[in-house]
């Protein structure tokens, strides 16, 4: 029973990957499958707004959780849906939430064998698992606010170093605001060009709803590369 209460989040979270898998959602993230979808989207949205930012939050959670490509999209969903701030922090929330689930997830199963692995192996993990050791709410602020990490990754090496559970969950939340209102004003400016019957091609780049956001995130990747840098020139690995 020990043992069954100690796999139970992580046999969860691997059933809910099968589960998504095999339904084929991965194929409805994209932006073709959003427009072809988008009036019973929005018809959804506009009868039942508190239960669609609840499906849309469990959505995410659950895409986050079992590392789901397209978090991008979904990201451009919230905000083509629900708008740049509601969208947001919609986002905000379900990824955060399924970061902690993956979290959960790796720390109470076999977390102590794969620390021991990382460690012997060295590598990204290890370079992450090192610095979340150094001090992790700093750190893991840092890697959600330039992802110099694939997002997965530092939920994984997070869970090894044995981080707090609030610092880590507080760390995730605050930093991945930036980016996420970032591509919830992108995704945002494309609704509202396509509910004016504008078509969504590379000319809605240059419409002041998408190409300021695109600006700072320009800007939030030269902060990833200034911080590499300095890195660097310290010694110190990722």
């Amino acid at each position: 029973m020990a043992r069954l209460k100690r796999f139970l989040p992580l046999l969860l979270l691997l059933a809910g990957a099968v589960a998504v898998f095999a339904s084929g959602a991965g194929q409805y993230l994209n932006l073709d499958a959003l427009q072809a979808h988008e009036a019973g989207l929005r018809a959804f949205v506009a009868r039942q707004l508190p239960l669609a930012l609840l499906a849309f939050i469990a959505v995410y959670a659950l895409a986050t959780a079992v590392s789901l490509p397209g978090g991008t999209i979904l990201t451009l969903a919230g905000g083509f849906l629900f708008g740049t701030w509601m969208g947001g922090a919609a986002t905000v929330v379900g990824a955060t939430l399924g970061s902690i689930l993956v979290f959960y997830a790796v720390k109470t199963s076999f977390g102590a064998a794969l620390r021991e692995r990382a460690e012997a192996s060295g590598g990204r993990l290890k370079a992450v698992i090192d610095g979340v050791q150094e001090g992790a709410f700093g750190y893991i602020l840092t890697l959600r606010l330039i992802p110099l990490a694939p997002f997965w990754l530092v939920n994984v090496a997070a869970a090894l170093a044995h981080a707090p559970l609030r610092a880590y969950a507080l760390a995730t939340f605050l930093g991945i605001i930036p980016a996420t209102f970032i591509y919830s004003g992108i995704g945002a400016g494309i609704g509202e060009i396509l509910s004016r019957g504008g078509t969504p091609d590379l000319g809605v780049i240059f419409s002041p709803k998408v190409f300021l956001p695109l600006v700072a995130l320009g800007l939030l990747t030269l902060g990833a590369t200034v911080y590499q840098r300095l890195r660097a020139r310290s010694g110190k690995t990722l």
